[in-house]
């Protein structure tokens, strides 16, 4: 059965992983980390020419094998610009939206001359100062990185090593209250790459060999559209992605449930594979919710665009706020392993 301590292990691995950027482009830290992960479990994993993450959790049946793909990547920026007061214009990685950005500390990642510490605000981002802040549409054309350095000119913030191109990371400000709930940004999809290593450490302790083979793909260009586009073994014939279960207006699934989707904006998910999760949900008992979400795509679809001839489902962990402060529930992720563990028969 999936015992608390392989839920508070998710947990702590996703954590773990959280405190290392890893916005798309520039997750090659966070991959090693998460390759250590599985190794230390003892499972043969490797890094794809793309940067993710394989690990081969076992199995017999290699003609009819599942494909498990979470992404490590997240939302970032990258220095499109330094202006003439020395501080920066970003041009957003992923779908980081600039009104859930706004005031939030940020990592300038340079290429040679190390990190700088700053602060994304609005333009003359002082109320007292700026009788228009209230009616201002957020953009990243009239908002700035805000170096914490002693810059005032163009020529200042380049002497620093800064440059366009550089990555820039948002903090995540995780934490896990009393309550169980998990807060962060970036559990899209750090989360669900935490519940795969819950997932392996399960079939390691409990010393299980599942009856078909199953490989878990750590992507790295998810929230570009292309992280699921590669790299698929041979005799695979079903890939699921492990990410965010849409909460909100309109749909059913709460924080404390695994989401099943049946449809998103990239067309319905096979009706076979949705109907197998709904029924792996029941048979462990999982509290469950099936939904339809309106503005997502995921790393399967990605697989399915790439050519690759199989069928495809997508589950998660309910999380509120996607693409900004986003939070979960211990009781999601015990829910999603809960279904995984049915849909691999183990």
């Amino acid at each position: 059965m999936i015992d608390q301590k392989y839920v508070d292990f998710a947990v702590e691995k996703t954590l773990s992983l959280l405190s290392i950027d890893s916005p798309s482009g520039y997750t090659q830290q966070a991959a090693e980390a998460c390759l250590k992960e599985f190794r230390a479990l003892g499972f043969e994993a490797r890094l794809t020419g793309k940067g993710g993450v394989i690990a081969d959790l076992g199995g017999a049946d290699e003609s009819d094998a599942l494909w498990l793909e979470a992404h490590l990547d997240t939302l970032g920026g990258m220095v499109s610009e330094i202006k003439s007061n020395g501080r920066l214009r970003i041009s957003p990685l992923g779908g980081l939206n600039a009104n859930n950005a706004e005031a939030e500390n940020c990592r300038v990642v340079t290429k040679f001359d190390g990190i700088y510490e700053g602060t994304l605000q609005l333009d003359n981002a002082s109320i007292h100062v700026n009788g228009d802040y209230s009616d201002t549409l957020r953009k990243f054309s009239c908002m700035e990185v805000v170096l914490d350095e002693d810059v005032k000119t163009v020529e200042d913030t380049q002497k620093l090593g800064i440059s366009a191109g550089d990555v820039v990371c948002f903090d995540p400000r995780s934490r896990v209250t009393e309550k169980g709930y998990i807060k962060s940004r970036f559990l899209d999809d750090k989360l669900s790459v935490g519940i795969l290593l819950g997932l392996a450490k399960y079939l390691h302790d409990e010393g299980i060999t599942p009856k078909r083979r199953v490989y878990a793909h750590i992507t790295v260009y998810e929230e570009v559209g292309h992280g699921g586009a590669a790299s698929v073994p041979a005799g695979v014939t079903e890939a699921i992605s492990v990410d965010m279960g849409c909460v909100g207006t309109g749909l059913t699934c709460t924080e404390k449930q695994v989401s099943i989707c049946a449809k998103d904006s990239g067309g319905p998910y096979s009706y076979d594979v949705v109907k197998k999760l709904i029924a792996a949900a029941k048979a462990e008992g999982a509290d469950y919710a099936v939904d339809v979400y309106p503005h997502y795509g995921s790393d399967v679809e990605a697989t399915l665009r790439a050519g690759y001839d199989i069928r495809h489902g997508l589950i998660g962990a309910g999380v509120y706020a996607s693409h900004g402060y986003e939070r979960s529930h211990k009781e999601g992720v015990k829910n999603t392993l809960l279904v995984l563990k049915g849909y691999l028969g183990v």
